[in-house]
């Protein structure tokens, strides 16, 4: 029983070991940094949603961390992540019909927000880019962007663009 043990063992090792590096995000390959900095993505956009530039830092930060085994330095990190909330919008995206009041409404209105981010890699320049990610969020058109319906957008949202932020700095996809 002892050797059946040892074997499993021993196979179990050889084939961790593998032919290189691969995480669960799904990148491979070997990230050439220590350490990441989020710095603080100020809200920029004409309508002003409050607290949102803080949960989007929070959230960028959270993944990184959740996802690498990179440290969070608040300066001097090896990956820089920085940028700014520039869009945050409510547009209707599909009209009911008109009541016999003359009153035309949304069926289904969209919150949509765009952030710029500007990634620095310093051991790589190539890595380096600034660019805009964005995504959306579709609710009833009765609904507003309050409370429970903002907190599900919002996390929706964020969960979307900072996985396209990941993928785009350390996943390459």
């Amino acid at each position: 029983m002892k050797k059946i043990y040892s074997l499993f063992a021993f196979l179990s090792l050889f084939m961790l070991s593998g032919c290189g590096y691969y995480n669960f995000t799904g990148s491979t390959g070997q990230i050439n940094a220590k350490t990441f900095q989020v710095n603080f993505f100020q809200n920029n956009a004409d309508l002003i949603e409050p607290g949102i530039d803080r949960d989007f830092t929070l959230a960028l930060q959270d993944l990184i961390m959740n996802q690498t085994n990179l440290n969070l330095v608040s300066n001097g990190g090896d990956l820089i992540y920085e940028g700014e909330i520039v869009d945050y919008r409510v547009t209707p995206m599909t009209a009911t019909a008109v009541t016999s009041g003359g009153d035309a409404g949304a069926a289904q209105n969209r919150l949509t927000i765009r952030i710029n981010v500007r990634f620095t890699n310093k051991a790589k320049e190539s890595d380096d880019f600034e660019k805009p990610f964005e995504f959306y969020f579709d609710f009833q058109g009765n609904a507003l962007p309050t409370g429970s319906v903002l907190n599900e957008a919002i996390k929706t949202i964020f969960e979307r663009i900072t996985q396209d932020i990941f993928n785009e700095s350390l996943a390459k996809w």
